[in-house]
């Protein structure tokens, strides 16, 4: 499970080029975890709508980490989904190295559209991929 500790453990592939400051700035990001299968989904859908920001993954492969702007643990309360403040965390602590210890980057910062996944499409893209699982096992 991906916890907000500060590490730069990536999965063995290269380590991204360096760009700046880390994925939310010179501040911290919030990070929304969810099982891997909704994550994979709602990352293609956030991606179809150019609306995914940077994404980890963790080692084991069962959970994603979505980086969301500072604040949002505060409001989020999306069943299936955890959010947990990072505390000032959020940048990262090598060039091209994810911000969570035991990590590695689904979506590097420098693939993605935004620094971070807005909360609300976030939300709804969970939401359509909840939906997209449920129909898929009916079949």
């Amino acid at each position: 499970m991906l916890d907000s500790g500060v590490g730069g453990g990536t999965d063995g592939a290269p380590a991204a080029p360096a760009s700046g400051p880390g994925p939310c700035g010179p501040g911290s990001c919030d990070l929304v975890t969810v099982p891997a299968r909704h994550g994979l989904e709602a990352a293609d859908i956030l991606r179809l709508r150019d609306g995914v920001g940077p994404v980890l993954h963790d080692r084991s492969g069962d959970t994603l980490g979505f980086l969301v702007p500072p604040g949002t643990a505060e409001r989020w309360d999306l069943p299936g989904s955890a959010c947990t403040q990072t505390h000032g965390q959020g940048a990262r602590s090598a060039p091209g190295e994810p911000p969570v210890a035991g990590t590695g980057w689904l979506v590097p910062p420098e693939g993605a559209y935004a620094h971070a996944t807005e909360p609300a499409e976030l939300r709804a893209a969970l939401g359509e991929a909840a939906r997209t699982i449920e129909a898929a096992s009916r079949v």
